[in-house]
């Protein structure tokens, strides 16, 4: 049967305005109640939702007043207690944990409903126990980033290949070098899941490859409302064998292979994660979901797998102005990073694998513009991880993985013998870390956008913002094309959009409304714009700098711009059609010119891409000090 989503309570706006920081027992009807636990610092999960019913005999749980912290519950029949912050029992202690349910906002980001998964625990029909495996019957091997390639048995499955080019635009690029031959290997393989639309799992440059070579794969993905091939037509890639899976039913290969694709609990509408059961024995792979599953897994699976490091959004780093001091951002990114640490280690702790391998995070922002992001954007490392899985769990084998490197399951399930002999390390002298990426090649692609005829014409603001369909929502946005640094650029434009009636004003209107600046990078800002892509290149790609008044996340507006965007890209052959049938004038200067980049960015671009092993207060003289004397030369 297949897993589907459903709401078992609705809250009203001014209900969940209501609702405390802490535990909430909510119940609108008899024997129908709820615990909402509110963390308004957690901007990732702000609410954690189960059922209000004890795990021991059913009783309803009340507040416990001997609980300073306010996090404890407490239940009337026999007094077991549950902390609501982790939805863990906390006496009897280590015991249980309670189901979660699914809380989504709506599209305001307002209104509260609590989503339950049925069946919430799909992997158990038809389960199957473990038979005997021989040597090298299951094999993993680590490529790069989240690409693992699995052999099972005579079938080779890879997950989310993304093994050249850049992700989001151009502000991630792969930290480890994919061994020599993974072309060959990916385009050989017999199957391929992709668990979601984001460019380091989905990624064009390599599916392009792919596709010259074997257009025919067969592609797996999960049947979220945003499809994960929402926008393979602007890619021109061409791929003839996507497979959109029902979530929680087993995908049957052979006899011995079979997977399900599940849903995450915080962004259903995107993320995916996937469970492989060869012979009875599993695999877990939960990807980037930062709820698997609605937060119900499988227990003592044979490897688990998933992400770890942080770091992928622009908040901070990217935000400027009024409490985005260098301090502020630094204490906030140490304390998510720690956070998420705990939390990972908690999760792998509760699945109890024989092995866990963290993976998802091996990416570096490693353009030359982008090195404030790359100093500032710290992240956490697999080994901190795995050592904190070590310290609690130490029956965990934990694994960090290099490119190249296998781990063989029949070790790893074989109980007599010792498991870590199952990890082999590629050999002796096979690079590991990239030190060169083609900056030029894929930048220049990127840049082919800047000119595009339908930026001669002001008029594609208008066309471009009535397509996107977002409207009647309090907030005035003032958009800056910029270059590498941030700085206003030649031929760049800078608007403004008041959303509430859709309107394109020559200043901010008098009314109270909120207001959000975006400098944009030119380039990557009229790609998004002529390809009609999602915003997730501009802002989890590091390629633009804001500021807000009020400094308030706008949920709506983020939500609309990063996932609910047409899926057909804006018509802009038309548009040119009408703007030359209406004799519209075109803009006097629309582009930069080729020399408009600023010398001292030139410099300091040059000085970096030589890798000259200068500090920056040198590289900053010379930079400006040459800039002097060509200008004094010119002058």
């Amino acid at each position: 049967m297949e897993q589907r989503s459903v709401e078992v309570l609705r809250l009203s706006p001014e209900e969940t305005a209501a609702l405390k920081t802490g535990p909430n027992l909510i119940c609108k009807e008899t024997g129908n109640s709820f615990i909402i636990y509110k963390d308004a610092t957690d901007p990732k999960e702000p609410y954690k939702a189960c059922r209000n019913i004890c795990k021991h005999q059913g009783g309803t749980f009340v507040k416990d007043v001997e609980d300073s912290a306010s996090r404890v519950l407490r239940c009337t029949k026999h007094g077991w207690k549950l902390d609501a912050s982790t939805m863990k029992y906390v006496n009897p202690p280590d015991s249980f944990t309670q189901e979660r349910l699914v809380p989504e906002l709506d599209e305001e980001g307002t209104g509260l409903t609590l989503m339950e998964l049925t069946p919430p625990e799909p992997w158990r029909k038809d389960a199957r126990p473990p038979q005997a495996i021989k040597l090298g019957e299951v094999q993993l091997t680590f490529m790069a980033h989240a690409c693992m390639e699995l052999k099972l048995g005579d079938k080779v499955m890879i997950f989310d290949p993304w093994l050249t080019g850049p992700a989001f635009a151009r502000g991630w690029w792969l930290l480890h070098e994919p061994p020599a031959d993974w072309l060959k290997r990916l385009s050989c393989a017999d199957l391929i899941y992709i668990s979601h639309v984001h460019s380091d799992h989905l990624s064009y440059p390599t599916l392009a490859l792919l596709s010259e070579r074997n257009p025919n794969i067969p592609i797996y993905v999960g049947d979220t409302s945003m499809p994960v091939f929402c926008k393979l037509e602007q890619s021109g890639v061409k791929l003839n064998c996507i497979n959109v899976c029902s979530f929680g039913v087993w995908q049957e290969i052979n006899d011995d292979l079979r997977f399900m694709i599940l849903m995450d609990g915080v962004h259903p509408d995107m993320d995916t994660c996937i469970l492989i059961d060869y012979k009875g024995h599993l695999i877990l792979n939960t990807v980037d979901c930062t709820q698997p599953n609605g937060g119900r897994l499988p227990k003592n699976v044979d490897i688990m797998m998933s992400d770890f490091a942080g770091g992928a959004s622009g908040f901070p780093m990217t935000f400027v102005k009024g409490r985005y001091t260098e301090e502020w951002k630094a204490k906030f990114i140490a304390t998510e990073r720690k956070k998420l640490l705990y939390y990972k280690t908690q999760v792998v702790r509760d699945v109890n694998p024989k092995l866990y391998c963290p993976f998802a995070g091996y990416f570096v922002e490693a353009h030359p513009a982008d090195k404030y992001i790359l100093d500032t954007n710290t992240k956490n490392q697999a080994d901190q991880l795995n050592a904190l899985i070590n310290k609690y769990s130490d029956q965990i084998i934990t694994w960090t993985p290099k490119p190249g490197a296998t781990l063989d399951l029949a070790l790893i399930a074989n109980n007599s013998v010792n498991r870590r002999l199952a990890i082999v390390d590629p050999p002796p002298g096979t690079k590991i870390y990239k030190d060169s990426w083609d900056f030029d090649f894929y930048i220049e692609k990127i840049n082919k956008s800047i000119g595009s005829d339908i930026f001669a014409y002001p008029d594609w603001i208008p066309f471009y913002y009535q397509w996107a369909g977002f409207r009647n929502y309090n907030l005035v946005l003032r958009m800056v094309e910029t270059d590498d640094d941030f700085e206003p650029v030649e031929g760049g434009y800078d608007f403004l959009v008041d959303f509430l009636d859709l309107t394109f004003p020559k200043h901010r209107p008098a009314r109270e409304h909120a207001y959000l600046q975006i400098k944009n990078r030119i380039g990557v800002h009229r790609q998004t714009v002529l390809k009609g892509l999602f915003w997730d290149d501009l802002y989890i790609g590091f390629q633009n700098r804001l500021s807000r008044d009020p400094d308030t996340f706008h949920y709506k507006f983020w939500n609309h711009m990063q996932i609910l965007l047409p899926q057909n890209p804006p018509d802009w052959d038309g548009f040119l059609r009408e703007q030359m049938h209406d004799g519209k004038p075109a803009r006097a200067v629309w582009k930069p010119s080729a020399n408009s980049k600023s010398i001292v960015s030139r410099m300091r671009t040059i000085l970096l891409q030589g890798k000259f092993l200068l500090v920056p207060g040198i590289v900053a003289f010379l930079a400006t000090s040459i800039a002097y004397v060509i200008l004094s030369i010119n002058g």
